[in-house]
């Protein structure tokens, strides 16, 4: 049997993640929110899922570039491996200094910043958005000669190490501060104190930050998160309002030059009045970090978050044995997930038109791995009675999460 052992990585994160809670509790350090963790999380279910589905496109291109463009025909030896690391890492530092400092990366990249928690949970913040970005500027690396199979095993390891740096457990680690970055660095980058923006772009080596003069020591307790807090949980602005804003800016610039100037120019270029603008235009009421949720609606957040979890591993491990239909129909599910979770933290009521959805491919993802008649009976007659009660569970469905 083929098992696809990528998704493994979705139970090893999980893990520390878990484990970093409990020695956080232990420690009686407050370092996790219910609303946080949560938000977080989806980010990184997402990104997860919309890359089972990308999978091998950067492995195709990176082979094309490499076949077709190569100046050099590199050969895999403990040297070269040596040198690729060390281009992967310069790649990444530049990547990510123009994702903060140019608005179209910032508006992928911003999502990752979001969160005014630092822990491993804030590590999944990543988008496919933003894995693409990062893609683009590999793309450098086959050019040069490096094959497609060694780039991959180390965007792998770049992958992985980062995850390690988003903790407060871990204080400074000696002479190792000076070569390599630390989760002391990476909690510099991600704190919105003035004397810390824009500082430590480093992936795994710090030296690129010193040799271009974006390193900077922590001294002083980091505050974390944007320099103005979102106060939203939805999956949904919390990816597109920063595209939004732009385009808004885009629209209100008078001249060639301006509207360039909000695509590549950077944050500090946009009027930080219109998020304020969109938000009144949404309807959009801040959400406390420390909201006190009632029990019913944090056991269904919780619940539904572990069986989207569920399902992303079973999916991704089977994903061989899963026809590409199915796999959308999962990854629409998967979404859905994500997004009824953002909502139910900022409280919305509108949730269960999506979990009604969700209930429908359920149903045909049932009846399709187990094309039984009985079953297939049972599911219609659970959809033509969820149909036709369609407003009296809905009401029923509120009344149970939102009512005390």
């Amino acid at each position: 049997m083929k098992l696809n052992y990528i998704a493994l990585a979705v139970p090893f994160f999980a893990i520390f993640m878990l484990l970093e809670y409990y020695i956080s509790v232990k420690k009686n350090k407050k370092l996790h929110h219910f609303n946080e963790t949560v938000a977080n999380l989806n980010v990184g279910i997402a990104e997860r899922i919309a890359d089972l589905l990308t999978t091998g496109t950067f492995f195709f291109v990176f082979s094309w570039l490499h076949a077709n463009f190569s100046i050099f025909s590199i050969e895999s030896t403990a040297t070269t491996w040596v040198l690729l690391f060390l281009a992967t890492d310069l790649l990444w530092y530049w990547y990510h200094r123009f994702g903060h400092t140019v608005n179209l990366f910032w508006a992928s990249h911003i999502v990752h910043h979001q969160s005014d928690d630092f822990n491993y949970t804030a590590a999944a913040r990543i988008t496919v958005f933003q894995a693409f970005a990062r893609g683009l500027f590999w793309c450098v690396l086959p050019i040069i000669g490096f094959n497609a199979e060694m780039i991959t095993i180390l965007l792998l390891v770049h992958g992985t190490y980062p995850f390690f740096t988003h903790t407060q457990l871990v204080g400074k680690l000696g002479w190792l501060e000076y070569i390599i970055v630390t989760p002391s660095h990476h909690r510099v980058h991600h704190s919105s104190n003035p004397e810390y923006l824009d500082k430590n772009y480093g992936d795994m080596l710090i030296i690129w930050d010193k040799i271009f003069g974006t390193f900077i020591e922590e001294t002083t307790e980091p505050k974390f998160g944007l320099t103005k807090s979102l106060g939203s949980y939805s999956f949904l602005w919390q990816h597109f309002h920063y595209v939004l804003e732009l385009t808004v800016a885009f629209r209100m610039a008078k001249t060639v030059k301006a509207k360039l100037k909000v695509i590549f120019g950077g944050p500090n270029d946009i009027d930080a009045r219109i998020r304020s603008l969109l938000e009144r235009k949404f309807s959009k009421k801040t959400v406390a970090i420390d909201t006190k949720y009632s029990k019913k609606l944090t056991n269904s957040i919780i619940a539904k978050t572990i069986v989207t979890m569920i399902v992303l591993f079973l999916t991704i491990l089977f994903s061989e044995f899963i026809t590409a239909f199915n796999v959308i129909l999962i990854t629409v599910f998967i979404v859905l997930s994500v997004i009824a979770t953002g909502a139910m933290l900022d409280q919305k009521k509108w949730i269960f038109h999506l979990d009604f959805l969700r209930g429908i491919i359920i149903g045909y993802l049932a009846f399709s791995f187990f094309p039984n008649p009985l079953l297939h009976f049972v599911i219609a007659l659970f959809g033509a009675i969820g149909v036709f009660f369609y407003q009296t569970i809905h009401s029923k469905y509120q009344d149970f999460l939102f009512s005390n």
